[in-house]
């Protein structure tokens, strides 16, 4: 994410939200990638479904985060996973 988009997004989030908060983070990744996205929020309960060809997985997990900065944090990390498309 460039500097500029994620100021953006924060201003976005921080509008929406009364921190800390309930945030629902929603992935789109490919099959083989689903525990690596998991991993990411391993202390959250996380929700999954298969596309209706199976190539893809959603993966939904909703965190009580404290800051937009944990929001970003978050996609960030995510950002590293091959092939993930964050909704």
């Amino acid at each position: 994410m460039e500097d500029s988009s994620i100021n953006s997004f924060k201003e976005k989030l921080d509008k929406e939200y009364n921190w800390p908060a309930l945030y629902t983070f929603k992935f789109i990744v490919p099959k083989g990638k689903v525990d690596e996205v998991k991993n990411l929020f391993s202390n959250h309960t996380t929700k999954e479904r298969a596309s209706s060809n199976g190539n893809y997985i959603s993966v939904t997990a909703e965190v009580m985060v404290q800051s937009s900065d944990k929001v970003i944090e978050y996609y960030i990390e995510a950002n590293k996973v091959e092939g993930i498309i964050a909704l």
